[in-house]
């Protein structure tokens, strides 16, 4: 039962009500003998604890018969929508309860007390116990108002872990479309290596390539990542493409060193790199120039178009995909800028704290 146990109590209530019965009652009892008898005032000592004693054992009648409906209740109608109907249920529960105990009572023990010679009136009048049963509705508006925070911290929190789980379904997804991208894009070099290379080159590139997948499998699922392990990834990518463009492929790097612990996106730098090459032509009369700078907390990467005649299909997922999985960690947003003579993307860095926060520990 909820009265002797305490986690059916906390269930039921929100909370463990021990001392608040114990309080309550007091004051209820104390209230209700003010107003019939005004016990202290009007008789002896012996004879005013005697009637404090009689609506002390109303009030605990009268308490626990309406707590025992409150939490029948609130076994029927748990759900939020139900509360209007339950609260006017209760509301005409402890009316009539108060009105048959208190009269009930009273009368038994007015009964008992002339049968002791002693004179007391308890005979309850409506207009006498209208103020009991306002003190009363107060002070069960508090068992109400702390079950309805429990539950409404509880559905908060419900809430956002639902969130959090579609959310990190999302950037599975969206990280797990990132490695195809890169393997259909290194399968595209594979084949022009293939094609105008020598069978030895093929081979150093499947080996050098086979490395790269190690590094993102022991990245593993990370959100974010830091600056200095995505640098190390991007950097053994342009070494795999070096050995294909030699020369022609060129980078500028300027990453100043108090700028590697902050996060970055996984892949991200990595995959407009593999833009970069991808969409314009490397060749000895056109060297590709890529430069990789930080402009106050943005990773700016840039190069100057010079696009093949002959594109290799975009499979659209590259960019698309960076936006999208920085708008589901946090409040920023890359940048991308085609002036016509240079594309620049600019990727937010992020701290811990930039994250989107959630309300699972919210306290009202």
């Amino acid at each position: 039962m909820p009265l002797f146990n305490k986690k059916k109590r906390i269930q039921y209530l929100g909370f463990n009500d021990v001392w608040f019965s114990v309080v309550g009652i007091l004051i209820l009892s104390l209230s209700t003998d003010y107003i019939f008898n005004n016990s202290f005032q009007s008789y002896p000592l012996g004879l005013a604890f005697y009637s404090w004693g009689a609506s002390l054992i109303v009030t605990i009648c009268d308490w626990l018969i309406i707590r025992r409906i409150l939490i029948f209740l609130r076994k029927k109608y748990p759900d939020f929508r139900d509360d209007v109907k339950r609260i006017v249920i209760f509301f005409i529960a402890i009316v009539t309860i108060i009105l048959i105990v208190d009269y009930v009572g009273g009368s038994l023990i007015e009964y008992v007390y002339r049968l002791l010679g002693k004179n007391a009136n308890y005979i309850t009048q409506l207009k006498v116990l209208l103020p009991v049963t306002l003190v009363t509705i107060m002070i069960m508006a508090i068992y109400e108002a702390m079950y309805y925070y429990v539950r409404l911290k509880k559905s908060i929190r419900e809430e956002e872990q639902t969130k959090q789980v579609m959310i990190q379904a999302q950037l599975d997804t969206l990280r797990n479309q990132a490695q195809p991208h890169f393997l259909f894009n290194s399968l595209n070099t594979l084949r022009d290596i293939i094609d105008y290379d020598t069978k030895e080159d093929a081979k150093d590139f499947v080996d050098n390539l086979s490395g790269v997948y190690r590094f993102i499998i022991e990245s593993g699922n990370s959100n974010l990542i830091s600056l200095k392990k995505e640098l190390k990834f991007a950097k053994a990518y342009i070494h795999i493409q070096s050995e294909r463009f030699g020369d022609n492929l060129k980078l500028t790097w300027d990453i100043p060193e108090d700028k590697l612990s902050t996060m970055i996106v996984p892949m991200s730098l990595q995959l407009l790199l593999e833009n970069a090459i991808k969409h314009n032509i490397v060749s000895k009369a056109k060297p590709l120039l890529i430069t990789v700078v930080i402009k106050v907390d943005t990773l700016v990467v840039s190069n100057k178009i010079q696009a093949k005649s002959t594109q290799t299909p975009s499979t659209k997922i590259g960019l698309n995909n960076i936006k999208k999985r920085y708008q589901l960690i946090s409040n920023k947003t890359p940048v991308i800028n085609n002036d016509g003579e240079y594309f620049t993307v600019s990727l937010p860095l992020l701290k811990a704290s930039n994250q989107k926060t959630t309300h699972e520990n919210i306290n009202y």
